[in-house]
């Protein structure tokens, strides 16, 4: 484990408190907008760095948002249809610590004449499976259950 650590930063403070916003978010029994202040407070969270999380999640059609008097964010999709491998795409970027095996953004590494030889290579395939394994077999009621 210390091994993949090295290659690739542990999960990233974006991605760690985008998934504390969206589990909190549904957690609630109601889908009204909740404000960012009340996501940030409870969550312990940065409300300007939350702010731009929450952002892209409303961009990347996680959550809606509304303005005004009883504005906030809120879920647009159930907890159970929404994907780990979406969400983790989308905070942290590719899952794949390598790009040569990145499945949605391959790039050749510069330094290697022979993918299919590299041992670096092989032993990032089995993480990155690993790693899809977990995200794609859960959801985001699965964070709350």
């Amino acid at each position: 484990m210390f091994f993949i650590f090295y290659i690739r930063e542990m999960l990233s403070k974006k991605t760690k408190y985008g998934l504390k916003a969206l589990t909190y978010l549904a957690s609630l029994e109601s889908r009204e907008p909740v404000q960012i202040a009340e996501i940030a407070k409870h969550e312990n969270i940065s409300q300007k760095f939350l702010e731009s999380i929450l952002l892209t999640l409303r961009r990347n059609g996680f959550l809606g948002s509304k303005k005004g008097k009883g504005g906030g964010y809120y879920l647009i999709k159930e907890p159970k249809d929404i994907l780990m491998t979406a969400v983790m795409r989308v905070l942290e970027g590719p899952i794949a610590m390598v790009p040569c095996v990145s499945l949605n953004f391959y790039e050749k590494c510069a330094d290697c004449p022979d993918e299919n030889k590299c041992s670096v290579n092989k032993l990032m395939l089995q993480v990155r499976d690993s790693a899809l394994e977990v995200y794609r077999n859960n959801t985001l009621a699965d964070l709350i259950s």
